[in-house]
């Protein structure tokens, strides 16, 4: 595993001790349901990148990987503005999930 496939898993198991955390309510739970498959979804395609059958397969999981960390930046953003109490920890995936696009 290379040091950004590392990091892709760090990440996401990091959001996934986030969602934890919160508080539970009906908009917490759909909201951590999508941003936990947009982050998880970063690193496998990267992963399928590095394993690519050619260029054009390779080029297309980048794009995915890259289309999934905005993805998951939208969500986060959303859990952000709704969550006071936990802004900090989401704050800091927000900025890892950009560092990684």
């Amino acid at each position: 595993m290379n040091d950004l496939e590392t990091r892709c898993l760090k990440f996401a198991v990091n959001v996934r001790f986030m969602v934890k955390e919160l508080p539970y309510n009906i908009c917490n739970t759909e909201d951590s349901k999508q941003v936990v498959r947009s982050s998880g979804s970063i690193g496998a395609n990267y992963i399928e990148a590095n394993e690519s059958l050619g260029v054009k397969d390779k080029l297309m999981r980048l794009k995915i990987s890259r289309k999934e960390s905005k993805e998951t930046i939208y969500w986060l953003n959303i859990l952000y503005q709704t969550n006071n109490e936990d802004q900090k920890n989401i704050e800091q995936l927000i900025n890892e999930a950009t560092e990684l696009k």
